[in-house]
């Protein structure tokens, strides 16, 4: 879905930069900048920030996840892989 309309941006643009940056969390700007663009009208600036929350806290919980199997003796479960020792 198209976020914003100025630039063409859509929200599956915004997610994979999100989820891809090493730095949590991103400022709408950020995005904006690795996007190569930035803010016009700024009618979209809400619906980033919801997308940039929404993906950050996924991001989280991913790490969580895989942390917890860290926990449990050592092996990491990856799924459709096996498991591998750390």
């Amino acid at each position: 879905m198209i976020v914003c309309s100025c630039n063409v941006l859509s929200d599956h643009e915004i997610w994979n930069v999100v989820t891809a940056s090493r730095e949590q969390p991103l400022s709408a700007q950020q995005v904006y900048d690795c996007l190569g663009c930035s803010v016009q009208c700024g009618r979209c600036t809400r619906g980033v920030k919801r997308i940039i929350t929404e993906a950050s806290t996924a991001c989280v919980e991913r790490a969580a996840e895989g942390m917890s199997g860290l926990r449990n003796g050592g092996y990491l479960e990856v799924t459709g892989i096996g498991s591998a020792s750390i």
